[in-house]
């Protein structure tokens, strides 16, 4: 299990592996489309403290919204909350940003209609935003780093999960497996456009493969 994880470390999660490469990439391309980003408020849906404490350029002020509760301490410059993406309460939807972010959080909040009120969300709080999700017609499923995995019926996709040794997180059983897979639905092009129709669709590519697509809005 140790070899399986370090090598998921070496091809994904190091700041040297291929991901981490690409999330510095994907950074680097933030910051050149938002330039007076060290100016803005942003609010970052189902992000991480730390990914704005080491960044490069950081905002004026950041808030971040997520189920999970902070990894690290928290600046002086950073607000926290708990809250559901699909669900904010009416202190965060009453207020409005320079930007909204969000990076690999839509493709996990459960189903279309809970997608739509994330999308709706984001329209409203703030005239510019970035979101972004795995593609789903990228061949390698990148949760699980596994060849076609997210066009298995969903048996085959919770018995891969249980037994593939690239996992983020190993399952304990069947149905922590299912609950994994049910929590993970990847999306296509036209859905992110449906969502996002005022927004310009780029694709993060792999080998002249969209592997990553972000809706952007610039003002």
């Amino acid at each position: 299990m140790r070899t399986q994880q370090t090598l998921r470390t070496r091809l994904v999660e190091s700041p040297t592996s291929y991901g981490g490469r690409r999330r510095a990439e994907r950074a680097a391309w933030l910051r050149r489309t938002f330039p007076d980003l060290a100016e803005m408020t942003v609010l970052d849906i189902g992000g991480r403290v730390e990914s704005w404490t080491g960044a490069d350029v950081r905002p004026a002020r950041v808030h971040v919204v997520n189920l999970e509760p902070p990894r690290t301490q928290i600046p002086d410059w950073v607000e926290v909350d708990h809250a559901d993406a699909c669900e904010l309460p009416p202190e965060i939807r009453s207020r409005r940003y320079d930007l909204v972010f969000s990076n690999s959080v839509l493709e996990h909040v459960g189903g279309h209609e809970r997608r739509r009120r994330m999308a709706e969300a984001v329209r409203e709080l703030a005239p510019r935003y970035w979101v972004q999700t795995p593609y789903r017609y990228f061949p390698i499923e990148p949760h699980w780093i596994a060849p076609g995995m997210q066009f298995l019926p969903v048996a085959a996709r919770a018995a891969l999960a249980r037994r593939w040794p690239l996992s983020h997180t190993p399952a304990q059983g069947w149905q922590d497996s299912m609950a994994q897979v049910l929590a993970t639905e990847l999306i296509g092009r036209a859905e992110l456009r449906f969502l996002f129709p005022e927004a310009e669709i780029r694709a993060e590519r792999l080998l002249g493969l969209s592997k990553s697509l972000i809706a952007v809005r610039t003002g």
